[in-house]
């Protein structure tokens, strides 16, 4: 199983680019996050052309994530088991191939000390539970997405800059670290180790010319997992194609 996630920051904006990834890259899976659009708005059908079936929880102008996969998605649940009506769209679960995915798009959280930093925080104690009451470490479990979260110093081009902000700060990195002790294996350390792989670059003054990026976007997998894991990377290619998403995709392969 080749599988893949990617932030695509608009899936409207973004679709040209995902159908030439797709072409190209052929994953077997791939999970969408900031969607932008509604169920009804995304383009089901002309993934079904490139013979990918999709499972969608959507939410008008913001938040969104999707799960396309070449084979048929079983036991799809869309957001947390108790969340309240309107609750945003930013966790999709299926099992695919035997192997649970669960596809999350993490708050970014605005900047530290704001609601909506507080609100991340509440969100990753909750994802939390979510593992803890529904999942066990012994099953193929696997969670990917964009965490807004770079969880060490090598996954920022400028640790000390980034000291106490919002993606980097220490609370936001204690709370991601509290989910990977559920029984997470980060699949792209499994293969490297060094730093400077960023899935992430900023529009703004040039940061993916810099290459000042963060390591936002993450395949983690359960430990019977990882030992099917035989490749994880980040493919920068995409970000340096006109209208750009922010973010790249990150793929992980398994021999399922």
């Amino acid at each position: 199983m080749k599988l893949a996630t990617w932030n695509v920051n608009s899936i409207t904006a973004r679709l040209p680019l995902v159908t030439q990834w797709l072409e190209t890259a052929r994953p077997d899976v791939l999970c969408l996050q900031e969607l932008k659009c509604m169920d009804e708005k995304f383009p089901s059908a002309h993934f079904a052309e490139m013979g990918y079936k999709s499972e969608v929880f959507g939410q008008k102008t913001y938040n969104g994530v999707a799960i396309l996969s070449r084979t048929a998605c079983s036991d799809v649940q869309r957001g947390f088991p108790d969340a309240e009506d309107g609750a945003h769209a930013r966790l999709l679960a299926a099992t695919i191939e035997g192997v649970r995915v669960v596809n999350v798009y993490i708050p970014n959280g605005q900047f530290v000390g704001s609601d909506k930093y507080r609100f991340k925080l509440e969100w990753m104690q909750r994802l939390r539970r979510f593992f803890d009451e529904g999942y066990k470490r012994s099953e193929l479990v696997l969670i990917c997405g964009d965490f807004n979260v770079a969880p060490e110093e090598r996954d920022v081009h400028d640790p000390a800059q980034w000291e106490g902000k919002v993606l980097f700060s220490k609370r936001e990195r204690a709370a991601v670290e509290k989910i990977r002790e559920w029984g997470f294996i980060d699949a792209f350390r499994l293969h490297t180790e060094e730093g400077g792989n960023y899935s992430w670059w900023d529009y703004r003054q040039g940061s993916f010319r810099r290459d000042a990026g963060m390591r936002i976007d993450h395949i983690w997998v359960s430990e019977p997992l990882a030992e099917h894991c035989r490749e994880s990377w980040i493919d920068k290619e995409p970000r340096t194609w006109e209208r750009p998403s922010d973010h790249t995709p990150v793929i992980g392969v398994f021999d399922l």
